[in-house]
């Protein structure tokens, strides 16, 4: 069976019709990957065994008439999300060969609706990063033009889903890592309201900030990946109990009288021209299908990134004290009291994104630095979720770029962190305000890249942000392919 292009309702419509078997899909998405993985680096660990087991086990479910909701679709894994008995190394030499004991919550959740894991992906370490190109086991290639950043820090999740190497991908989302991959390979890239799905299980970066979400080829199938792992979760006490609604059931196309909001500080100096018309022409189209456009305010926007690298590196500062060589992971060899154990471990471990906000955040939360750093971030946090509750006061949802430009060159921005951080500037507001967002294809530059749109919606309303992404997709749908 063709697997490019297979999105899980193609897949299950050819189960149903008896067309292909789940072994067959995933003995060829196996063989994809190894193809072109070489290529573009988005995959760090191969679950094959296990995954063709488990494609003869489905295979037999669905002979007795079972049936589940993702039943025989093959899932990537960010390497930062917990497997069971396969290697998460969160793309850092500090865990190269840790084996984790349990599933993350979302793999659970995954696992029981009939997925089948077929890899974990690569990612900027830690998840620390917006080009992918901070991981210790290589980079990750654009698909859509090898010389270029596929987006972080799920730049490996982006890139296997618009490759066709997998059908659907697991993500995390501290500041943008799911929507800004999602805009740069061309797919949908959801962020779900902070504590909607557990975060049991995922490697801690910014724990106020991260959340786990889904990357897809289509706007149905974030909806199908996010009802099986939304959902409160006692193993995380941050998950929410507010109920989880039919997201697909929402899908019905209906958007007339929906009004969204265009802050002006979303298209103001350094958004790309190609990207700000692309996005304006989106809007328009938006309007054809019924919306009515309003213009909002969001006057802490200018803020954001500041508050957004002290808040993310304080929490990230506390949360990596833990990898200290003793209890697992890498250790140093020859060091010749505790102290120098720890250093030179942490010193050969990580690598210098990982190094860089870990200083910036012990900084921030040091003494005599902590009320005119971290305190004040806080204040502006509280001020820019009070912009957000004042402007949904006046629409339904905000609309915007994803991304102030399309995919930059590998290298391009390494030796500038503040050129890099600034590639978050749209995406991570969500994640101060610890509301959804998704990020939609939109169309292609002059260079042929994907432009991304970003949709926010008020806290646990992915129902309707779906809604309106689908109605969009459905009416304008992308259908272009990287040029693999």
């Amino acid at each position: 069976m063709e697997i490019v292009g297979l999105t899980v309702d193609r897949l299950h419509e050819a189960l149903r019709a008896r067309a292909t078997s789940v072994r067959e899909v995933c003995a060829r998405t196996l063989e994809r990957i190894e193809a072109l993985n070489g290529r573009l680096g988005a995959f760090l660990t191969i679950n094959r065994d296990e995954a063709l087991q488990r494609a003869e086990d489905l295979d037999r479910e669905l002979a007795r008439g079972d049936w589940r909701p993702l039943m025989g679709v093959p899932v990537a894994i960010k390497d930062n999300i917990c497997t069971r008995g396969l290697r998460t190394t969160c793309a850092s030499k500090i865990l190269h060969n840790f084996v984790p004991p349990y599933n993350a919550t979302a793999v659970e959740r995954l696992l029981e609706a009939g997925a089948i894991i077929i890899g974990k992906t690569n990612c900027d370490e830690f998840a620390m990063g917006s080009s992918n190109e901070n991981s210790a086991f290589g980079i990750v290639r654009n698909p859509w033009d090898a010389e270029r950043v596929p987006g972080g820090s799920s730049g490996g999740s982006g890139a296997a889903v618009a490759a066709d190497l997998c059908v659907v991908a697991l993500g995390s989302d501290t500041g943008g890592s799911v929507r800004l991959p999602a805009a740069f390979c061309g797919v949908v890239g959801l962020k779900p309201t902070y504590g909607r799905v557990s975060r049991y299980g995922l490697v801690a970066y910014g724990s106020s900030l991260d959340q786990i979400g889904p990357i897809t080829k289509t706007v149905a199938d974030a909806a199908r990946v996010l009802q099986v792992i939304a959902g409160r979760d006692p193993r995380d006490s941050t998950s929410s109990n507010h109920p989880v609604p039919d997201y697909l059931a929402a899908l019905n196309g209906e958007i007339n009288g929906v009004r969204l909001g265009v802050p002006r500080e979303y298209f103001g100096p350094g958004l790309d021209e190609e990207v700000k018309e692309a996005v304006w022409r989106a809007i328009h189209r938006f309007a054809d299908l019924g919306a009515e456009i309003v213009e909002v305010r969001l006057p802490h926007t200018e803020y954001a990134i500041a508050c957004y690298y002290i808040i993310a590196t304080a929490e990230a500062s506390s949360n990596l004290a833990r990898y200290d060589g003793v209890r697992y992971g890498y250790r140093a060899e020859g060091a010749r009291t505790l102290r120098e154990m720890y250093r030179r471990t942490r010193h050969e471990g990580f690598g210098a994104e990982v190094k860089r906000r870990i200083m910036l955040g012990t900084y921030v939360l040091s003494a005599g630095y902590y009320d005119a750093y971290y305190l004040k971030a806080l204040k502006v946090r509280a001020l820019i979720e009070r912009d957000f509750r004042e402007a949904f006061a006046r629409c339904d949802l905000i609309v915007g770029p994803t991304s102030p430009t399309v995919a930059f060159r590998l290298g391009e921005k390494m030796a500038d962190p503040l050129a890099m951080y600034l590639s978050d500037v749209y995406t991570i507001m969500a994640n101060l305000a610890a509301i959804p967002a998704i990020s939609i294809p939109v169309g292609l530059s002059r260079e042929g890249l994907p432009i991304g749109l970003q949709l926010h919606a008020r806290p646990f309303e992915e129902a309707m942000l779906l809604r309106v992404a689908h109605a969009y997709e459905r009416a304008f749908p992308f259908s272009q392919k990287p040029p693999l």
